[in-house]
């Protein structure tokens, strides 16, 4: 009896801890698509959690300007910011394929992880 499925029972899909981890260096581009993202899976009535923002990642260089080295000592700073959102979803794989086939922003990165 406990191999044969039943005839008045379905099986329910298997409930994943899915991530969804988008970095960028527009934070308007990254915002766009974080809401687009949320937006999506209310509309799925998921269980939703972010989007939490991580600290913002600072890469600094300083180089000389003179080409040579010689000359005045001047030296050009330059600072690239980078931007990071987790987004955290309880649901199946399948509507998780749904979720992020939305139009992504030129430069936001998307990793997606799937858990137990």
């Amino acid at each position: 009896m406990s191999m044969q499925k039943k005839a008045g029972l379905e099986e329910k899909p298997t409930v994943h801890r899915i991530r969804i981890i988008l970095t960028s260096r527009n934070v308007k581009n990254l915002e766009k698509v974080c809401a687009d993202l949320i937006e999506g899976a209310k509309k799925q009535k998921l269980k939703v959690k972010g989007p939490v923002r991580m600290p913002t990642k600072f890469l600094n260089i300083t180089t000389r300007k003179t080409p040579c080295g010689e000359g005045s000592k001047t030296w050009d700073r330059f600072e690239m910011r980078i931007h990071k959102r987790v987004i955290d979803l309880h649901s199946s794989s399948d509507v998780v394929k749904e979720i992020t086939s939305i139009s992504i922003e030129p430069g936001v990165e998307v990793e997606v992880t799937i858990a137990q």
